[in-house]
């Protein structure tokens, strides 16, 4: 064998070594959680006394849910538990498949993240039938009976958002209230302290809309069609989310009414909290998305462990309750954050949400507080 085909067949077998290698770094780093779908392309088998846990997500089209997967995914792992994610991609009915795989994977618990509210209580109950227990992770689900609500004070989402207007806008005026999907329960509990909290302002709600399944680029429209329904005119702007807001402040850059018409929304992204200090945003609901996805996976490996979460040696107690229109669900609930210009170096800054040169770097240093 001469000498080049030798180093030939050494060059080869190097390279096959370091692809062996490679490859299996990806295979481990696949290991921190199984993300597949309901045909079960890409599972993870968990061992035999582990506890199991699935989690259908509506979608990861809107920023915070990435980080609320990872949050409690990482939480879970840490006590013990195996997590099987499922993306749903903002379609019902594959997310009643999703929980029917996560049904025949025999999950001890199933956590969802509701795409609709209403449609989801018989394949629920397939879940109850077989002893897995249910939690409604940020959205209640209704007339489900399930074990567990994990969620922010949605109404006092609203009436945060109310009162930022109601400061901004002392003498009163016309307000334009552009919803979220009219099928998550709290786009009802959020619309509902909005429009009690106006009830003895002097501002009037002129135009109201929902944005079907999210869609960020409704409130572009919404936005326009209400400025022709109220001949050009418009004093504030309630938004469902952060996403719809960018929206709804490109539209009225449009009309020259950007950093004029005070806009809120919710959710605290990194692109709300950068129109909050570019002057374009008025204010953002800060939600801990932190805070939400490690109770709920605490609670929801007691749960799966058979732990009385409501109890008085409870290490999370759960002592509220809320009802589903069927069933008073227990009920962890967790206060909003109003963020403002004033206080975003506090709440988001210096809570470590979002860097400071990300919030920041559409401006100047000398517009920082």
């Amino acid at each position: 064998m001469s000498g080049r085909k030798r180093k030939q067949e050494r060059l080869h077998a190097a390279c096959a070594l370091v692809f062996a290698l490679m490859l299996g770094l990806v295979v481990s780093g696949c290991g921190r959680y199984a993300e597949t779908d309901h045909e079960g392309r890409k599972t993870e088998e968990a061992g035999e006394d582990a506890v199991r846990i699935g989690i259908s997500f509506d979608s990861f089209v809107i920023e915070r849910w990435l980080r609320d997967r990872d949050v409690f995914v990482s939480t879970a792992q840490s006590l013990g538990a195996e997590v099987n994610v499922q993306n749903a991609n903002g379609e019902v009915s594959e997310q009643i498949a999703q929980i029917r795989y996560l049904i025949s994977k025999k999950m001890n618990v199933i956590v969802i993240v509701a795409i609709d509210a209403s449609k989801l209580s018989e394949v629920i109950g397939e879940a109850k039938d077989a002893g897995i227990r249910v939690v409604c992770y940020d959205r209640l689900i209704l007339n489900a009976g399930t074990d567990l609500y994990v969620s922010f004070d949605n109404e006092k989402v609203g009436i945060l958002m109310a009162q930022a207007l109601e400061d901004s806008l002392p003498e009163g005026g016309d307000v334009f209230e552009i919803l979220g999907s009219a099928s998550d329960n709290n786009t009802t509990q959020v619309r509902h302290g909005f429009e009690q909290e106006l009830k003895n302002s002097g501002l009037n709600i002129v135009y109201s809309t929902y944005c079907d399944n999210w869609l960020a680029e409704l409130a572009f429209d919404a936005v326009n069609e209400g400025l022709e329904k109220n001949g050009g005119s418009v004093d504030g702007v309630m938004c469902g989310n952060d996403d719809l807001a960018g929206q709804a402040i490109k539209a009225l850059t449009e009309h020259k009414l950007a950093g004029i018409v005070p806009v809120v929304g919710q959710d605290a992204d990194l692109s709300g909290c950068q129109r909050i200090v570019e002057g374009t945003q008025t204010m953002s609901v800060y939600k801990s998305v932190e805070e939400e996805a490690q109770v709920a996976a605490r609670l929801t490996v007691a749960l799966a462990k058979g732990e009385d979460i409501t109890g008085e040696d409870a290490e999370i107690k759960v002592s509220g309750t809320i009802s589903d229109g069927t069933w008073d669900v227990p009920y962890y609930r967790i206060d909003p954050v109003a963020v403002t210009k004033n206080n975003m170096d506090k709440v988001i800054i210096d809570g470590g949400f979002h860097l400071r040169e990300d919030v920041y770097m559409n401006v100047g240093e000398t517009e920082e507080k």
